[in-house]
């Protein structure tokens, strides 16, 4: 128990190379213990036919079978015994008997005449026995025994041939030797492969225990899936690396890992985010129908590029809240205006009276009445809904302070209700804040803009045209892309992609219907389907 606890604390690498070193060591002795049985047997084997063949040699000769048949020991069957043999392979004994197993020839010549020590029961039965060991009165041998036939073909004896069981087993020990050589030759190679596979294995893991690798997997799943933000993580190569449900829901499309970057089909924004590699601070990106707040980070460790972090924060409900609040403010701000202007008509109109000249206050009071008229009778009784009937006067407000001219067209007619006042807002207040921007850089004066609102079933249609000098070719393509911008200060190119974003998410669009240049301005149109009550 306490080795188990030792081993246990050892390095994971270590208890690796061990383990290795033992599955080596093991896989060499069993190697080893096969290898030896297997030529043990093989020796065995080679010895026992060499004893059968000088056996057969033995058993067909004239003056053996003759003396064999005739039961008679003597000297000339010792002799001829000797002349059939080949000193050369030097057997440990040729024993030859009768078919009582009665000892006729055997090299001490005094166990002739004796019965054989070992069994020769299947030799006189007519079989041979090849590379059997066994103990007689010269030792253990390896020996083999054929039958002695006469001429009629009856057994009248047996002959046995064997080897001193020394040499088979001296020529193992020699072989095993050598196997022995190269197992330690492959164990020395097996420990040192071992020893290179754990040093790579503790660079690749930078040192850390699998109780510590766990205990990471653990803590980046809960950190990947416990946060509230949106988390995609690129490697140096542009690849998914990892990514949380949030990432996948705020950008609307699953993010599998391994996938390009170039073909998850993301904004202008986040592409250039991944692309650059630079640090990225709260920049405002468009993916869908959300507005996204984008944060970006390069990760190295021990100066190597581990890729890119981006987390995103979802947006989408504050920024409606924003353009709502920015729609009330510019109304507020032309009610203000509007009140002040007022205001000091009325104070000079009470001047007037308490001066005593009436006529002129009559006539002051006709001109304030006129003025007062202007507006109304700018929209009219084209649009009836009180959302848009807002925004155009406070964009006619706006406009009026600008030095630009906004005037809604002839043909436009809206007498149904808005339903969905912030997408008005954002689409109409967005096009009319790029055509004032355009009218005033553009060369003509007075700069103008003219705005068109038409009613089709529950679709809204709007178009804007200005006096500026158009959209630049180079940017026509590009012109609804985040991060996009005719303003020359930083910091700008969401409006347009906002507005179309907008307008995509109702079911419609907006496009720039007529780049402009020359003479007239940029057109742009959109459509807003279900935006109006059905009647």
């Amino acid at each position: 128990m306490a080795d188990r606890g030792v081993f246990r604390r050892m390095r994971f690498s270590r208890q690796i190379l061990i383990l290795q070193i033992g599955v080596v060591v093991l896989l060499l002795v069993v190697g080893l213990a096969l290898v030896s049985w297997l030529l043990w047997s093989t020796l065995r084997d080679q010895y026992g036919e060499r004893a059968l063949a000088i056996a057969r040699t033995v058993a067909v000769d004239p003056v053996v079978v003759q003396s064999a048949a005739a039961k008679r020991p003597g000297g000339d069957l010792e002799d001829r015994v000797r002349a059939v043999t080949d000193p050369k392979d030097g057997p440990l004994f040729v024993v030859v008997t009768d078919d009582q197993g009665i000892r006729l020839a055997h090299p001490d010549p005094a166990r002739v005449g004796e019965k054989v020590s070992t069994p020769a029961s299947e030799a006189l039965a007519g079989r041979e026995v090849v590379s059997s060991v066994q103990a007689g009165t010269l030792g253990l041998s390896v020996r083999s025994k054929t039958p002695i036939r006469a001429p009629d073909g009856r057994v009248v004896g047996e002959v046995s041939v064997g080897y001193e069981i020394g040499e088979p087993v001296e020529e193992l020990v020699r072989l095993i030797l050598t196997s022995i050589a190269f197992a330690v030759g492959a164990l020395a190679l097996g420990v040192g492969a071992s020893a290179l596979l754990t040093r790579r294995l503790h660079r690749l893991t930078h040192g850390l225990e699998p109780r510590e690798l766990t205990e990471l997997l653990y803590e980046r799943e809960a950190v990947l899936h416990g946060i509230s933000e949106g988390m995609l993580a690129v490697d140096a190569a542009g690849r998914v690396s990892a990514r949380n449900d949030e990432a996948e829901r705020l950008l609307g499309k699953p993010l599998p890992v391994g996938t390009e970057v170039s073909e998850l089909d993301l904004s202008p924004r986040l592409e250039k985010a991944v692309s650059e590699r630079q640090p990225v601070d709260n920049l405002l990106a468009v993916a869908g129908n959300r507005v996204l707040v984008v944060n970006s980070r390069a990760v190295t460790r021990d100066e190597r590029d581990l890729g890119t972090v981006l987390t995103f924060r979802d947006r989408t409900d504050l920024d409606a809240l924003t353009r709502e609040l920015d729609a009330v403010r510019s109304l507020s701000d032309g009610l203000r205006a509007q009140r002040h202007e007022f205001s000091n008509r009325l104070h000079t109109l009470s001047g007037l009276l308490q001066l005593g000249h009436n006529g002129e206050a009559i006539e002051y009071l006709q001109t304030l009445t006129d003025t007062t008229g202007a507006i109304a009778s700018v929209i009219g009784d084209s649009v009836t809904d009180p959302y848009l009937q807002a925004l155009l006067v406070a964009k006619i407000e706006e406009a009026k302070e600008k030095g630009v001219e906004l005037r809604l067209s002839d043909d436009s007619w809206v007498q149904a209700s808005v339903t969905d006042p912030i997408a008005v807002n954002t689409v109409v207040g967005n096009l009319l804040d790029n055509a004032l921007r355009a009218a005033r850089m553009g060369p003509r004066r007075p700069p103008t803009v003219e705005i068109a609102l038409l009613a089709e079933d529950t679709t809204l249609h709007v178009s804007t045209v200005d006096s500026g000098p158009g959209v630049a070719p180079e940017l026509r393509d590009s012109l609804f892309d985040e991060g996009v911008s005719t303003k020359i200060a930083p910091g700008h190119g969401l409006g347009l992609a906002l507005a179309r974003q907008a307008a995509r998410a109702r079911g419609g669009d907006v496009w720039l219907a007529d780049p402009g240049g020359g003479d007239s301005g940029a057109l742009f149109v959109a459509a807003l389907e279900n935006l109006l009550e059905a009647k």
